[in-house]
C-alpha cells in the first residue's frame, strides 16, 4: 500500500471507505489481534488458566483468577475466528490473481515454512536451550533423532497451529477452485448479513460447537488441533470468503447492527459468562464445561459463539471507523505481526525466566511480559526480515 511519504500530519491519510482495493483498516485490525494473542499467552504464564509453555509458580487462588477467566473467555470466544476471517478476506483476492496452482505454492511458502521452522527449529529451541523446567532429555542430538524419527514434531506446532490449519483450509479451496473453474464467479455489492442472520449465525456455531465437544472436549487436540474450536474456525473462513466474493464486508462494517453487536458482546459477555460459571460449577467441577452432554457444556458453547461473533463484527465497526489510514508506523507494525506470531512464544518464555527474580506480583507481572514481549519479539521479526530467504516467511 502507498505511503504519502510526508512528515507531519500528511503522513497519514485517511481512505475512503467507498475505496473497494484499499482497506487498510484490515491490516490493522490483523496487527492487534496478534498483539492480543501474545497477551493471551502472557495471561496464561501467570494465571494458569489454559495451557502454555511455562505456568510461572505461585498458581493464583480462584478468586485472583477470576479476572483471568472472563478476559481469556472472551478472548477466546472470538480473536482467532476472527484472524481466520481476515486471512480468509486476504485469500480470496489471492487465489483471484494467481489462479489455484500459484496460490496453493503460495500458500506452501507462506504458511508451511512458518509451520516447519516452529517445528524443526523453535520448539526443539525451547525444549533444549530454555528448559524452565530443567528436565532432563538426554543428549541433544539423541533426543532430536528421536523427535524426528518417531513423528512427534508434526504435533508439536505451538501456535503455529493456526499456520497449519490454515494453510490446510487455502489447499482445500485451491483444489476447490480447480475443480469449479469459471463457475465461480464474484458478485460485488452484496447485502450484509442483518442482525437477524448474524444471531442464527453465531446460534448455528454455538450448536456445532456443542455437537463437535461430545467427542472432542476443550483441551484435546489431534496433532495440537484443537477441533473443539474448529466450527467457528472453518465458518469464519468461508465467511471471509463470501464477503471478498460479494463485498460486503465494508457495509457489514459500517452497519449500525456490527456496532450495537460489539457492544452487546463487550457488556453483556462477561454479566452472562459469570451466573453461568457460578451456577454451573456449583454441580459438578469446572471440568463439566469444556464438553460432553451437560447443559453446562452447552451454555458454554452458546455462550462462546454469541459473544465472539458480537466481538468479531464490533472489531471491524471500530477499526474501520477508527484506523481506516495509512501511516509509516502502522505499516512497519503490520509487515511484521505475523514475524511476532511466529516468535513470540520463545520470547515470553525467555523472559518469564528472567522476571522469576522480580518481586511477585501478579497482574503487574502479566503487564510486563506482554509489553516486553511484544517489543523484543517485534525487534526480533525486524531483524529476521533483513536476512535473506526470511522476508518471504517473516
Amino acid at each position: 500500500m502507498a505511503l504519502s511519504g510526508k512528515p507531519g500530519r500528511r503522513s497519514l491519510r485517511r481512505v475512503s471507505p467507498a475505496s473497494p482495493t484499499r482497506l487498510p483498516w484490515i491490516d490493522h485490525l490483523r496487527t492487534a489481534t496478534i498483539l492480543l494473542v501474545v497477551n493471551m499467552h502472557a495471561c496464561v504464564t501467570y494465571s494458569h488458566v489454559g495451557d502454555w509453555y511455562m505456568m510461572a509458580e505461585p498458581e493464583p487462588t480462584l478468586a485472583a483468577k477470576v479476572p483471568f477467566i472472563v478476559w481469556q473467555g472472551m478472548l477466546q470466544s472470538f480473536f482467532m475466528g476472527l484472524l481466520f476471517f481476515v486471512s480468509a478476506y486476504f485469500a480470496a483476492g489471492s487465489l483471484a490473481r494467481r489462479g489455484p496452482g500459484g496460490f496453493a505454492r503460495e500458500r506452501l511458502v507462506r504458511l508451511g515454512l512458518p509451520a516447519l521452522l516452529y517445528m524443526l527449529a523453535i520448539h526443539p529451541f525451547i525444549l533444549l536451550a530454555l528448559n524452565p523446567w530443567n528436565h532432563d532429555f538426554g543428549p541433544p542430538a539423541a533426543f532430536y533423532a528421536r523427535y524426528l524419527g518417531s513423528g512427534e514434531f508434526l504435533g508439536e506446532s505451538g501456535p503455529l497451529w493456526f499456520a497449519v490449519a490454515l494453510l490446510l483450509f487455502c489447499l482445500a479451496l485451491a483444489g476447490w477452485k480447480r475443480a469449479a473453474g469459471s463457475r465461480v464467479a464474484a458478485s460485488p455489492g452484496g447485502t450484509p448479513p442483518s442482525g437477524k442472520s448474524l444471531a442464527g449465525f453465531a446460534l448455528a456455531l454455538g450448536l456445532g460447537s456443542f455437537a463437535v465437544r461430545l467427542v472432542q472436549p476443550i483441551g484435546t487436540n489431534i496433532l495440537n488441533l484443537q477441533l473443539c474450536f474448529f466450527v467457528q474456525y472453518l465458518a469464519w473462513f468461508l465467511a471471509g470468503l463470501h464477503a471478498a466474493r460479494h463485498g460486503w464486508l465494508a457495509s457489514l462494517a459500517a452497519s449500525p447492527q456490527a456496532r450495537t453487536a460489539g457492544w452487546l458482546a463487550l457488556i453483556g459477555g462477561p454479566l452472562a459468562m459469570l451466573p453461568l460459571m457460578i451456577i454451573g460449577a456449583r454441580q459438578a467441577p469446572p471440568e463439566i464445561f469444556f464438553g460432553g452432554p451437560h447443559w453446562q457444556a452447552f451454555g458454554m458453547a452458546l455462550w462462546e459463539q454469541l459473544t465472539g461473533l458480537g466481538l468479531a463484527v464490533g472489531a471491524l465497526a471500530l477499526f474501520s471507523r477508527r484506523f481506516n489510514f495509512e501511516s509509516r508506523w502502522l505499516r512497519w507494525l503490520a509487515d511484521r505481526s505475523f514475524g511476532v506470531y511466529v516468535l513470540h512464544a520463545p520470547v515470553l518464555v525467555a523472559l518469564a525466566m528472567l522476571f522469576r527474580a522480580l518481586p511477585y506480583h501478579l497482574y503487574g507481572l502479566v503487564v510486563l511480559l506482554t509489553l516486553a514481549g511484544l517489543v523484543v519479539s517485534y525487534v526480533l521479526a525486524d531483524l529476521a526480515r533483513r536476512i535473506p530467504g526470511l522476508r518471504s516467511i517473516f
